[in-house]
């Protein structure tokens, strides 16, 4: 059972995702602002946050930033219908995943789903994939590049195992959003855009001029050993 933060400044919001999150089993405790989420991290450590963009006083991109600072904690953002630049950098903040509003509550509850179950630790297996200078194991879902290690988030590390388990072929994006994130976009892709740039900053030695996550223009991407 996994215990879910909600954070969102509209009670009605709150009360409506709890609901969905407790029928699928899941724990939940409730922040109304920033600061009353990030207490409520640092006390009970929750295994995921959804959290929404528009806070007061501190807002969600901003507690995004302090979490992934110390930590891989899950977090789904939630947006509002069409800003779309608080979308692209709450990712690029290391959200793993956005909604936006207004949602359908079980869209949302399938999407933590998906996000906790891709983010929990594999068991019982000790296979390792390497490519140039890069080490994964899935076991303890460790990064190394040129053995020194690379912090990934939960969805970075899915999206790059993925891809090295298909070495040289091209997957579309929204190929990747089935396969990596467990359904199908229904509005855009831009979350594997986002997740393939971070990525190439993490594990490229020039990010600008990729050697092993290459765009096939037209189609998608692939991993080229």
């Amino acid at each position: 059972m996994a215990t879910v933060l909600v954070v969102d400044d509209e009670p009605i919001v709150r009360e409506v995702v709890v609901r969905y999150l407790a029928r699928e089993g899941h724990q939940t405790l409730e922040a109304g602002d920033g600061e009353s989420a990030r207490a409520a991290i640092e006390k009970s450590e929750p295994d995921l946050v959804v959290l929404d963009v528009m806070l007061p006083g501190t807002d969600g991109l901003e507690l995004c930033r302090w979490i992934r600072a110390s930590s891989e904690l899950p977090v789904i953002m939630l947006t509002a219908r069409g800003e779309e630049a608080d979308r692209i950098v709450g990712l690029e903040l290391g959200a793993d995943d956005y909604v936006t509003k207004p949602f359908s509550p079980r869209e949302l509850a399938a999407r933590v789903r998906s996000v906790l179950r891709r983010s929990a630790p594999a068991e019982d297996t000790v296979e390792q994939l390497a490519f140039g200078d890069v080490e994964l194991e899935q076991a303890t879902r460790e990064a190394r590049k040129a053995r020194r290690e690379v912090r990934l988030t939960a969805k970075e590390f899915d999206l790059l195992w993925f891809l090295a388990s298909h070495p040289r072929r091209v997957f579309s994006r929204e190929q990747l959003m089935a396969k990596v994130w467990g359904y199908t976009a229904a509005l855009d892709t831009g979350t594997v855009t986002v997740h393939v740039r971070r990525l190439r900053e993490k594990i490229e030695d020039q990010p600008s001029s990729p050697r092993h996550l290459e765009t096939v223009w037209g189609v998608g991407y692939r991993l080229v050993p």
